[in-house]
């Protein structure tokens, strides 16, 4: 890599806790990806309301971009952007921005998810839209809006989620795209359109919802302002998906038909990529979800709370003075016992911010179980939870496919936590192959190759992958102590 004849495609790629400006480059054969501006991210607090900082991360942006332009000038071909999902923005006729988006970890959804139910029945909503139901979907965070009678709701004029928004002030083309549209519960598989009736029985207007675009759509170039602003030449924007985990599992090197695919990090995502929707009692009763993928595809999947629950206990060491980084928390968790207490991940009382090692101290007292009594013990009461959850969502998946799905795709930042990868292989039964780390990044450039003719369909994107980057593999070691560790799990997960 790193010819003058290379093309390079920029991703912007946002996350939880931090954003990037990234440099795919590509050869035809083989994509390599080079950092060009890092920043942070994360709520900002304010009257008791947490919020993301978007012009901000707007200014970061634009930063990355000229930062990309002074590097690689004429030889950028696209860019395209991604981010979280649920989160979204709302304009006024003029098209200025009603304040500041939401964090969807913001308390104003507590409650709200029954107050939906009040109005459209539960069974009613998933039939509609085949989404996991969690409070921070999109669906509850309007649903806040419209109890508390929000000015801002009823000034509204257009709803975009949080990368629509953003490609909306790099292009000038207000639409929604796909992948991230079926993150909110606002979205109908069936119809392929948002779900107006459902969403006017709610008090929610559906008048504010507009064009919805598919992954690999092209924009427009860069409006002249942010051109000028940044230095580049009107270099199309893709909409890859834009979704941050769509992105991701278009990245991953695998056999669709036999594989699972797991996006490791502040929230594990793990799931299959099937070509219909799957909605049904059982994918009600188990709380799955339907989120939209590349190339016609939709990503059945659960949501499970990841990495997060390490990332808080490292904050809560951190402001008692306690700093530990990454790797060192892995040393230690490895060390700690195995087998001691577990907690379910998906318990509400883990969703919010602070004191982690508070809250499952408590969840293991309410449970008879003794707490964990080290730094080392409660990480590893964290990762052995999270790798018995993924045999639970496993075992879901094997039976809504009706298949028996052999190999666990772990990508993101945390397949570098080689402990939880082999604790995923033991507790799962099932070969871990992990790789690439980077694999939102990736996906969103491959997409914007397939976009722009560089690429001929995402099979031909995966097979770069595999040539371009190195994959570990971790075989399981079935043992009945991870057979009596699930029947504990299974007593702790709610039904």
């Amino acid at each position: 890599m790193g010819d003058k004849q290379d093309l390079v495609f920029l991703a912007i790629d946002l996350g939880a806790e931090s954003g990037r400006v990234v440099a795919g480059r590509f050869d035809g054969q083989r994509v390599d990806l080079e950092e060009v501006h890092r920043f942070p991210n994360g709520p900002v607090a304010v009257r008791g309301s947490l919020f993301w900082d978007i012009l901000r991360l707007w200014t970061d942006i634009k930063a990355g971009l000229g930062l990309a332009a002074e590097r690689y000038g004429e030889r950028i071909v696209g860019i395209g952007l991604d981010t979280w999902g649920v989160d979204y923005g709302l304009l006024a006729r003029d098209s200025s921005l009603l304040g500041n988006p939401y964090h969807y970890r913001d308390s104003r959804t507590d409650d709200m998810m029954e107050a939906a139910f009040r109005k459209v029945p539960r069974a009613e909503i998933f039939e509609r839209t085949g989404i996991q139901f969690m409070q921070l979907n999109t669906l509850y965070q309007l649903m806040a809006m419209v109890e508390s009678d929000s000015p801002h709701l009823a000034a509204a004029d257009t709803f975009l989620n949080i990368p629509d928004l953003l490609n909306f002030w790099l292009t000038g083309r207000k639409v929604s795209e796909f992948s991230i549209a079926t993150t909110t519960q606002c979205y109908d598989p069936r119809t392929g359109d948002w779900a107006h009736a459902m969403l006017e029985k709610l008090g929610i207007p559906s008048r504010i919802f507009g064009e919805i675009v598919p992954p690999g759509t092209v924009l427009g170039p860069l409006l002249g302002s942010v051109a000028e602003d940044t230095g580049l030449g009107r270099v199309p924007v893709i909409a890859p998906a834009t979704h941050d985990t769509g992105s991701a599992v278009a990245a991953v090197p695998m056999d669709p038909d036999n594989a699972i695919y797991l996006s490791s990090g502040t929230w594990s995502l793990m799931g299959v990529e099937v070509r219909t929707p799957i909605i049904n009692d059982k994918m009600l009763a188990y709380n799955l979800t339907n989120e939209g993928g590349v190339g016609e595809t939709f990503r059945l999947l659960k949501n499970i709370m990841g990495l997060w629950l390490v990332q808080e206990c490292r904050r809560e060491w951190q402001r008692a003075g306690q700093d530990h980084d990454y790797g060192e928390m892995v040393a230690m968790a490895a060390e700690a016992p195995a087998f001691g207490p577990l907690i379910a991940p998906g318990d509400a009382r883990f969703l919010p911010p602070g004191d982690m090692t508070v809250r499952i101290r408590a969840f293991c007292k309410e449970t008879g179980q003794q707490p964990p009594q080290s730094k080392g013990a409660f990480l590893r009461t964290a990762l052995e939870s999270l790798a018995l959850e993924y045999r639970w969502v496993a075992e879901r998946l094997d039976e809504l496919t009706g298949t028996g799905l052999e190999t666990v795709h772990i990508i993101g930042g945390g397949a570098k936590n080689e402990l939880l990868d082999k604790l995923a292989a033991d507790a799962t039964g099932r070969t871990v192959v992990t790789g690439p780390v980077e694999a939102t990044a990736l996906g969103n450039v491959l997409v914007q190759a397939l976009a722009l003719g560089h690429l001929d369909s995402v099979a031909e994107g995966r097979e770069v992958i595999q040539r371009s980057f190195d994959l570990k593999t971790f075989e399981p070691d079935k043992t009945a102590a991870w057979d009596a560790a699930y029947e504990r799990y299974l007593r702790l997960r709610p039904a």
